[in-house]
Parts: structure tokens; sequence; C-alpha cells
């Protein structure tokens, strides 16, 4: 990682220049950071959790539009053409890459964003809280994968990061009454009993023996925890697969076949979660408590040495080159 000078972005008729005002660090991105994610190709401004200000807007769109305005970035491209896009599912599209991946992102001063693919950011709300739209944006979309599968009065969540967090905040927003949390670290355990974690676990051994959970979120994606899913999940439950830590893993699958569990795998969102996160964050129907103080760009290089070094307590670590 390196702080550098490139060339200002451009944009077409149809887009904006926004200057972010906060960006998060992503998990997949200390996985690209540490070689481990192909679809991150250096040299890469990454940063695909972002919000901002519009500070220059194309003719194609109008000024009035955005010109000035505060905005989230829904980082998803797609064709918006194809039989995926056209059913509201441009996760699925084809020719779907995200910005911040397969081109700049939000780690920088300014980066160039398609108008369509803006949303307001609300008056008072912080465009700390605007950057969490997008990872809360995924979790709220496992969670209706999930409930598609069917009803669900339990559920246990691998992990509290922050993908793992808010998976929690999203099943307890879509009704589910009884939410675990299994983590090994201690700091994080404590951030998801407030978070209104029914109960935390250091590891998932007294909860296996119960087989009981209607409902399994792996937000890890390491073999360890996709087998402690199978291994929690009651006989014609569902496990939905959001970590992307490790490719490949070997499961039980006699023990997927003899249940009849439900393996659902969910990958970004959705324009509707997307709004709907951002609808849950503004109203404070999901209470983030205090956030971490808004890194400047210069020190980027350090934060991601920090976060690759392993878990820390902080929900979000953020970047921007605008002062906090």
């Amino acid at each position: 990682m390196a702080v550098e000078i490139v060339d200002e972005p451009r944009h077409g008729d149809d887009e904006v220049i926004v200057r972010p005002e906060a960006a998060g660090i992503c998990g997949s991105e200390i996985e690209g950071y540490l070689g481990r994610m192909s679809n991150r190709v250096p040299p890469l401004v990454m940063g695909h959790e972002f919000a901002g200000t519009v500070v220059d807007a194309g003719r194609g769109l109008g000024r009035e539009r955005w010109s000035g305005h505060r905005v989230v970035v829904n980082p998803l491209l797609s064709c918006r053409a194809c039989v995926h896009c056209s059913a509201g599912a441009r996760n699925l599209c084809a020719k779907r890459r995200l910005i911040g991946v397969h081109v700049a992102g939000g780690f920088a001063e300014r980066v160039a964003v398609p108008a369509a693919n803006l949303v307001d950011l609300p008056e008072g709300v912080d465009a700390r809280a605007g950057a969490l739209v997008e990872p809360l944006a995924n979790a709220v979309h496992a969670i209706a994968l999930a409930r598609r599968l069917g009803p669900a009065e339990t559920a246990v969540v691998l992990g509290a990061g922050t993908i793992g967090l808010f998976a929690l905040h999203a099943a307890r927003a879509a009704g589910i009454p009884d939410v675990r949390v299994v983590e090994p670290h201690a700091a994080r355990r404590a951030v998801a009993l407030s978070a209104g974690a029914r109960d935390v676990h250091s590891d998932s051994a007294g909860l296996a023996r119960e087989r009981s959970a209607d409902l399994v979120v792996d937000a890890v994606g390491a073999t360890a925890t996709r087998r402690s899913a199978l291994d929690l999940v009651r006989p014609g439950g569902a496990v939905v697969l959001l970590g992307l830590h490790e490719d490949e893993s070997a499961l039980s699958f006699h023990r997927v076949v003899r249940d009849q569990v439900a393996l659902q795998g969910s990958f970004a969102y959705t324009d509707a979660d997307f709004v709907r996160a951002l609808d849950l964050l503004a109203s404070g129907e999901v209470a983030l408590g205090e956030l971490a103080s808004t890194l400047p760009l210069e020190a980027g290089p350090e934060a991601f040495a920090t976060l690759a070094a392993g878990p820390t307590a902080h929900l979000k670590t953020f970047l921007s080159a605008v002062p906090s």
C-alpha cells in the first residue's frame, strides 16, 4: 500500500465526481492486501464502502440534481439491461463489477461514479454511517434470502466483525427474536452483546450439542466456520454462506442431504437492500454507538498493516482526504 499522486478522475456525461468524506476498510480488502483475493489486481485504488459530496457533475444528468449533494455510493456496477438487472437483482448480473475492485474507488481525494449509483445521504447522517450502508446491505440481503427459505425463531451468527455484527442487526430488524453470536475475540463478543445478541460464545461447541438453530449465518467463510454452521443448524434449517475467507472447504454432505439442510450463498445486495440498509441507519433502528475517527489517507498503509495483523474492537476503520 502506498499514497501516490495520480491523474484527476474524469467523468462522462452520466457520471459525477465524488469527494469521499469517509471510506471504510473492508475485510475483503485486507484479503486483497494479503494477496488472497484474486479479483483485486494492483495497481488499484481500493475503497468500495464510502460516502461523500458530489463536487462535479456531467451534462447528461443535470447539474441541479447532484451538484453539492451529500451521497452514499452504491459501488455495484452492472449492465442494467439483462434479465437479472431487470428483475432488480443487479448483484447477479454476468457483467457485474465493483467500484474499488475493478475500477478506482474511494481511498482517494476524488472518484468518478455513475449518477445511477448515488443515493442521497439524509441530513444529519454522518458520512461514516453512510460508509457503513454497503456492509449493512450485505447483511440485509443475506437475512432476506434466509427468510425466503423458511421461518426462523433462532439464529446463530458466526463471526462478530463488521459483517457479522450487521448480520446480527439485520436479523433482529427482520424480527428474529433469538440471535446468538460465536466469536473468539473477547472485545468483539462484548460489542455483539451490547448490539442485542441474546448470548455470545467464544466457540460453537456448546451450541453444537443443541443443534437447534433455525438459521446459521457464516460471516467468516473459513472451513472451520462452514463446518461449525452445519454442526449448529437443526434438521430442515438453513445456512447462509456470506464470508469469503477461503475459496474451497470440505463439508459433510451426508449431513446436508440426510437432514435436508439448505445451503444458501449470498453475494452483495439489491438496490432495495441498499436503500433498506440506509433507512435502518438513518432511523436509528440500527444503532452504531461511537464510531472511530476518520484517518487521513496518509495513514492508510499503517491502517492496513494493523488490520492485517489481527482483529480489532473497532466496528470499522475509516480513511478520507477530508479532515474529520
